[in-house]
């Protein structure tokens, strides 16, 4: 009886709460933020008896942090705070809910204006973000390479937020990428769900078609214009927009070049159907129109939403590329770590309370999965009872242990100062491509559009 409710908070806290956990999806962006925006004006009112917006707690006992979200991230937090107390009676955690936009906006106002009294002890930022934000303000952030063990996290997750060699921050959420698939449709054409473990991105294909020609319906869509499965399928294999200098290096790239082919192929099959916006995207999911996804794990809580579908949706890994040195069948999209700031007034016991809780608490994970769906970066927390609770939405599946054994598999790649501005490059670079361009010219447009940016 235990697991099965366990179950059911399970499916019922992913459904509420991971879609605004950890993705990047830039066409609900604006609404989401000016949701965030009026929830964070509340929260900042509540929170000026405790600790003042932008300030640090001062010294003590006590530690002020800047996050998003209150059923994710600040109730990860939080919670982290009341785990550390057992210990510590006397600590406190302030936190104050700021919107990732905000967080962002602020911190370069502080470091440009070098008045970093403006920030908290702590903050959470967004991975792809992390390198841009260490190489361009680095007095604004604290080292922590010899402070936490980051032997229990995948290597890609901590390399985000490293730089020269040297950890900035601690990961938390988890962006693995995985591959959902109808396995009822999948059965309508003859497949089971491990037709489709381990496989190429051309056994993809060939398998698409027949599913196709079956049952009516492709494997794949996404929204036109975006690059996230372009960004997914690169960083597959440990591949990156730009070189270990920090140069871009879209020509001559043959990891990317495969990637953009690959893609194109898919559109032109049917196998890959490109939609306008994410609420399309999240339409063909819900009313049956595709068969399948690929995306960061965060992307169950909007399957989920279709509750008649519960028990017809399996989870698997991605497929890898042929022809590519290094490629796996693992990625990532979407996460966060946190960051002690240069104006931490008592940074031991700032590294103190991370080491002890989001970097060494398997009690922690376990605490925050059922109600906020927040999966673990944390490798051990994968081993728990509460990650092996099987899910009956995915046809019974341990996915919660899956998902986390897969993020211990992901490549890590160099996102880079300009990483957003290469996105977006490549992204019009492939819809060109899918119209009828050439690949290598449209990579040397691409390239000369990031180096003309960085030469501004």
């Amino acid at each position: 009886m235990k697991r099965k409710f366990l179950c059911a908070l399970l499916c019922a806290a992913m459904t509420a709460t991971m879609l605004t956990g950890c993705g990047e999806k830039k066409d609900d962006d604006a609404s989401q933020d000016e949701t965030n925006q009026e929830a964070s004006n509340e929260s900042n009112e509540s929170s000026e008896s405790n600790a003042t917006e932008g300030e640090s707690s001062g010294g003590g006992s006590e530690l002020t942090v800047w996050c998003w979200d209150p059923a994710f991230n600040i109730y990860a937090m939080e919670t982290a705070g009341e785990i550390y107390q057992k210990d510590n009676p006397d600590f406190k955690v302030n936190v104050i809910e700021t919107p990732w936009d905000d967080v962002q906006s602020k911190l370069t106002t502080a470091a440009t204006s070098g008045s970093y009294d403006t920030l908290p002890d702590i903050i959470l930022m967004q991975d792809n973000a992390f390198q841009k934000n260490v190489i361009s303000y680095p007095e604004a952030f604290v080292e922590l390479t010899d402070d936490i063990d980051y032997s229990n996290f995948g290597k890609a997750k901590t390399a985000y937020s490293v730089i020269d060699g040297k950890n900035y921050g601690v990961p938390f959420d988890n962006g693995a990428v995985i591959a959902c698939y109808r396995t009822d449709i999948l059965e309508e054409a003859g497949f089971k769900l491990e037709d489709f473990t381990d496989i190429t991105w051309s056994d993809y294909l060939e398998k698409g078609k027949k599913v196709l020609e079956k049952t009516g319906k492709p494997l794949l869509s996404c929204q036109a214009g975006e690059s996230d499965v372009i960004m997914m399928m690169l960083q597959s294999c440990g591949a990156s927009l730009f070189n270990e200098e920090g140069k871009p290096s879209m020509v001559g790239n043959d990891a990317l070049k495969k990637v953009m082919e690959t893609y194109a192929e898919l559109v032109k099959a049917g196998v890959l159907v490109e939609v306008n916006d994410w609420d399309q995207y999240i339409s063909t999911l819900t009313t049956e129109t595709v068969a399948g996804t690929i995306n960061g794990c965060w992307i169950m809580a909007s399957i989920q939403t279709a509750e008649d579908q519960s028990g017809k949706w399996g989870i698997t890994n991605m497929p890898k590329l042929e022809g590519v040195d290094n490629a796996t069948n693992y990625s990532n999209n979407g996460g966060s770590s946190w960051a002690i700031t240069s104006n931490c007034k008592n940074v031991d016991l700032a590294k103190d309370f991370l080491s002890k809780t989001f970097a060494g608490s398997v009690e922690l994970y376990e605490t925050i999965l059922p109600k906020s769906g927040a999966l673990a970066t944390y490798l051990p927390a994968g081993d728990s009872d509460v990650y092996a609770e099987p899910s009956k939405f995915y046809g019974g599946d341990a996915v919660f242990s899956k998902i986390t054994e897969f993020a211990g598999k992901i490549p890590s790649n160099n996102t880079g100062v300009y990483y957003y501005e290469a996105r977006d490059a490549v992204a019009t670079a492939m819809q060109n491509i899918v119209g009828g361009s050439k690949v290598d010219d449209e990579l040397k447009e691409a390239q000369n559009t990031i180096e003309f940016n960085m030469e501004q």
